[in-house]
């Protein structure tokens, strides 16, 4: 790491020192850990080597009228925008890396769009998710293409073994006219586990666009959305399950494209955005040392662009994946992944080729050795685009005691040009080559049963960034930027009180010019606090952030915010919980895109039942 940023992220991991020997007076927690899949096998939460982050039920539980891209950005190292309000398209800023460089899954299976690059996260609303975790830092070894700034998996609910039939309910509404309503059962009995669930929502929304937007446009945008989940799985003997999972959602948000070049007219421009996501795996034990875990994945999206000048586009990606896992010793286990990965593209625009294919082989070994835990990656992907791709991971984990986790790991990544780079007409360019990355990073972490604390110190050298510009604006490999930082994270417990913190101090910057990368901070704060009394329990959160660009040459300044949500509920009953979210309490003004417009100070009430 270079200069002021090195001396910075020394100097303020040195200061974590005295917190982490406080920290070991409290005694040995004897708590369930959360179990993790993202580094492609389950895993303890505490096990996993990767700098990773679980966003658990109860939190989105608490989301009310917050987007799923807003939620994220609540955790450390994550920032994100969007183009006027949570039914606009959103991106999504891992440790400072572009977009379109992570990977967004759905229950195992990848759904960045190979048209765009970006997965359409506007379609998840947080209710209708069990669990996401996510995975900071280049992990093309584990999944291929696109993880260079990480990756995030979403989890939809389903049914648990060994529990009757239980039905859940909610109902919401809140400011700008926003409403959402979900009813849901799930179950096990008798080897078979299910569940189903269904949501709608909508909002007359806020006006997208400023006067000084050439899209502006003087109306509300709002949205209707709806969505529908479903499990079912069958253990047929011990050690053997095979289940499939579905996800469709759809929804149709407005937005500004400005007035009609021929007549000035408005017009009620939306975009109607599907996903859809259906998995059938088989999980067998073939022997008490080799786990075989096969998955078909189908994933399909469409977004049609209604308004003067109407357009669409898509697609269909097919995905199978054998996985072998194989336990050389109790201490070591070895996995083997075969992938086939099959893209389609569809739409007004015509794209030739308009499909491609990619052939994957990987292999991940874990070692656990007393205090000294390795993890060594490496993958291969062939696709018919671009020939192969080799990528590879090392991590290392010392236990400096029971508690203290010190670490290093080095990763490279890729990310494959999409179709709109490649084969655009007039403006695409086949002879594009994959972005690359080599991340390291080092940690320290400390994990108690009321203490946790981390430090991450993090450099990502990317290559070959795809850009276009004059004269003939097409994309080319000319760019490199260095993503660059320290992540500081706390979190304790006082008997019904927990107190969290964590401090982003990053430097994303293309190599070329020297400019901060758009739209991302240097410095974002995050700090809350939840406390239970009874029946009520009350928190806060705040969040702080530095100045931003919105163009690559630094000359639109994005000034720096500082948000404060407030958030209650009570236990009615033990099946009745009401809760409360105000954002943006303070109604400050600020932007995450030049000219477009974020809510102002808005508050959600929704009602919890369960059976």
């Amino acid at each position: 790491m270079t200069s002021p940023v090195l001396r910075q992220c020394a100097g303020l991991a040195a200061c974590l020192a005295p917190l982490f020997a406080v920290a070991q007076t409290t005694a040995p927690a004897n708590t369930l850990d959360t179990i993790v899949v993202t580094a492609r096998a389950p895993q303890d939460a505490r096990d996993v080597l990767g700098d990773v982050t679980v966003i658990d039920r109860q939190t989105l539980d608490a989301a009310g009228q917050s987007s799923l891209a807003e939620v994220l950005s609540r955790a450390p190292g994550i920032e994100y925008s969007n183009n006027g309000g949570p039914q606009t398209s959103s991106s999504l800023f891992i440790r400072g890396a572009n977009s379109n460089q992570t990977l967004v899954l759905v229950d195992g299976i990848r759904v960045n769009s190979p048209v765009t690059g970006l997965a359409f996260l506007e379609t998840f609303p947080p209710d209708a998710i069990e669990r996401v975790e996510v995975l900071r830092g280049s992990a093309s070894s584990l999944y291929g293409a696109d993880a260079i700034g990480g990756v995030v998996n979403i989890i939809t609910r389903r049914g648990n073994e060994d529990r009757p039939l239980s039905a859940y309910g909610s109902v919401g509404y809140g400011t700008y006219g926003t409403a959402r309503t979900r009813l849901g059962l799930s179950g096990a009995s008798q080897g078979f586990d299910y569940s189903l669930s269904a949501g709608y929502g909508q909002s007359r929304g806020f006006n997208a666009t400023s006067p000084k937007n050439f899209s502006h446009n003087p109306d509300r945008d709002g949205y209707y959305q709806n969505d529908f989940s479903g499990s079912l799985g069958y253990r047929w003997a011990p050690g053997h399950h095979v289940g499939v999972t579905a996800y469709s959602a759809r929804i149709n948000g407005q937005y500004d494209a400005g007035p009609d070049f021929l007549t000035g007219a408005y017009y009620n421009d939306r975009a109607i955005t599907r996903q859809q996501v259906y998995t059938i795996t088989s999980t067998d034990d073939i022997t008490d040392r080799w786990q075989s875990v096969a998955r078909l994945g189908y994933g399909r999206d469409d977004q049609r662009n209604l308004s003067s000048f109407p357009s669409r586009f898509g697609s269909e990606q097919h995905t199978y994946t054998w996985q072998n896992n194989f336990k050389l010793t109790q201490q070591q286990q070895l996995s083997l992944v075969l992938e086939r990965l099959e893209e389609r593209v569809t739409g007004s625009t015509s794209y030739s080729p308009n499909d491609r294919d990619t052939n994957s082989v990987g292999l991940i070994y874990r070692g656990e050795f007393g205090p000294h835990h390795v993890q060594l990656n490496a993958r291969n992907d062939h696709s018919s685009v671009y020939d192969d791709e080799t990528t590879g991971g090392i991590a290392y984990g010392f236990d400096l005691t029971p508690r203290v986790r010190v670490g290093v790991a080095g990763n490279t990544g890729f990310k494959t040009p999409t179709f709109q780079d490649l084969y655009f007409p007039f403006y695409g360019n086949p002879d594009l080559k994959p972005e690359r990355s080599r991340n390291v990073e080092a940690s320290i972490r400390y994990t108690g049963d009321a203490t946790r604390l981390s430090a991450v110190v993090y450099r990502n050298k990317v290559k070959d960034l795809i850009a276009s510009g004059p004269p003939d604006y097409l994309p080319y490999n000319v760019n490199r930027a260095t993503l660059e930082g320290v992540t500081l994270s706390a979190e304790h417990d006082i008997g019904a009180t927990t107190l969290r913190g964590s401090a982003d101090f990053s430097n994303p910057e293309d190599d070329k010019t020297g400019n901060q990368l758009a739209r991302r901070a240097k410095q974002v704060f995050r700090f809350g606090a939840d406390h239970r009394f009874g029946a009520f329990k009350v928190g806060t959160e705040v969040l702080v952030s530095g100045k931003r660009y919105d163009d690559a040459a630094n000359t639109t300044r994005l000034g720096g915010y500082t948000l404060l949500n407030l958030l209650a509920s009570y236990d009615i009953t033990n099946r009745l919980q009401a809760q409360v979210r105000w954002n943006n309490v303070l109604d400050r003004d600020y932007t995450l895109a030049n000219s477009y417009y974020t809510p102002g100070s808005n508050v959600f009430f929704n009602l919890n039942w369960k059976m």
